[in-house]
């Protein structure tokens, strides 16, 4: 599907839209912890589909985990803007009730066991850090000063506890 989005095809994009947008939510309200901009970021995400499927190339990586990628980092920059205290005006009179539905409440409290179970497979200081990098937002370089390792060796830590999750999660 993400091969024809990126040839411009709408009834593609309503389909992949419609098989992947609960995912993708939650995904974000993860990460933001407020419905009404995890929906923005969700909208965000789906801009970035549409104009960059066209550069989706597999490399051995689902349609699924790109997405999620995709996702992910959209929810992280959203919440770095809001730590470096930006505010949007519309979300100063937003009063909408910002807590999930039963059904998605259900679906995320499952989600969220299985991956706590496979983070405590993890060595402690590796859980920690995939943690703060993927849920919390920190950068590599904060994360790499604050167990005092280099970057690189970070980056291996991140890499290798998420192929370690990978696994965990497809059982």
């Amino acid at each position: 599907m993400i091969l024809q989005v990126g040839l411009g095809d709408r009834a593609a994009f309503s389909a992949l839209y419609d098989a992947t947008s609960a995912k993708l939510f939650g995904v974000c309200l993860r990460v933001l912890n407020n419905r009404a901009e995890a929906e923005d970021a969700l909208q965000n995400v789906f801009v970035k589909v549409w104009q960059k499927a066209s550069l989706y190339s597999a490399n051995g990586y689902s349609p699924m985990t790109w997405l999620i990628t995709l996702a992910r980092n959209t929810a992280i920059d959203k919440l770095r803007t809001r730590r470096d205290g930006h505010v949007d005006i519309d979300d100063v009179h937003d009063l909408s009730d910002g807590a999930p539905t039963p059904e998605a409440e259900a679906v995320a409290s499952s989600e969220r066991a299985q991956l706590n179970r496979c983070l405590q497979e993890l060595e402690a200081q590796k859980s920690e850090a995939v943690r703060r990098a993927y849920l919390d937002g920190d950068s590599y370089q904060d994360l790499a000063v604050r167990y005092d390792v280099p970057l690189n060796t970070m980056r291996t830590w991140l890499r290798r506890s998420l192929l370690k999750l990978r696994e965990c999660l497809s059982r």
